[in-house]
């Protein structure tokens, strides 16, 4: 039993229109290849399905852009025209905003202004002032925040100098330990160091009472940076 005529209308249902346009696409690329090889033709084929999936087929001795060329020598219809046309109206449009924009920063530069009349220069100093305005603050605004930083890093270094000054006044308050005096430059170093000395000093602490040396607390060294 044979299958049933088709009728030859819009498929309405998406998924059967897709499926359909599938499995006929599959079969005229098959015809298309048969022709190729069986007759020696050269063959090229364009399909645009209606979601705008492109799909084609050129023979293998052959490519699209030889195949248009002959189409417009035999046919006298110029395919390429029409799109040089429209690549030239975008090049010369887009040389006219270039021309523009150039124009314009040197006008900002203070170049380029005898053909400006009245209106156009209050135009172009009002935009400037509004520049100006947007530099100066943005300008106050780094310097805000450097000072800020600045700020913070003198509060630390003094916090620091501080806490430095506290620990060398803990030697007079706490006598269980004591600087040697193997090297009295050593202490002159370390006030140096409170009050903000960027070098290292070497210490060496020794519990200056007897019984704690037979507890068995030795010398120990301390460096200050």
């Amino acid at each position: 039993m044979g299958r049933g005529k088709i009728e030859i209308k819009k498929i309405e249902n998406p998924t059967n229109r897709q499926v359909t346009y599938s499995k006929r696409r599959t079969g005229i690329m098959k015809k298309a290849k048969e022709l190729t090889v069986l007759c020696d033709a050269e063959v090229s084929l364009i399909m645009f399905s209606s979601t705008g999936k492109f799909s084609e087929y050129c023979s293998p001795l052959s490519d699209t852009k030889t195949i248009f060329d002959r189409y417009q020598q035999v046919s006298g219809i110029n395919l390429w025209s029409a799109q040089y046309e429209k690549m030239q109206n975008t090049l010369n449009h887009l040389r006219e905003i270039n021309q523009n924009l150039r124009r314009e920063i040197r006008q900002r530069m203070g170049e380029d202004l005898d053909s400006l009349g009245i209106h156009e220069l209050r135009g172009l100093e009002q935009n400037l002032d509004e520049a100006l305005k947007v530099v100066r603050h943005r300008k106050y605004h780094v310097i805000t925040t450097q000072t800020d930083t600045y700020k913070k890093k003198l509060k630390n270094s003094n916090e620091a100098h501080k806490n430095l000054l506290h620990e060398l006044e803990m030697k007079d308050e706490h006598p269980v330990y004591g600087f040697v005096d193997d090297d009295p430059s050593n202490y002159a170093g370390a006030l140096a160091l409170a009050n903000g000395a960027s070098h290292m000093y070497a210490f060496r602490v020794q519990p200056s009472q007897p019984n704690l040396h037979r507890m068995g607390f030795g010398s120990h060294d301390l460096r200050l940076a």
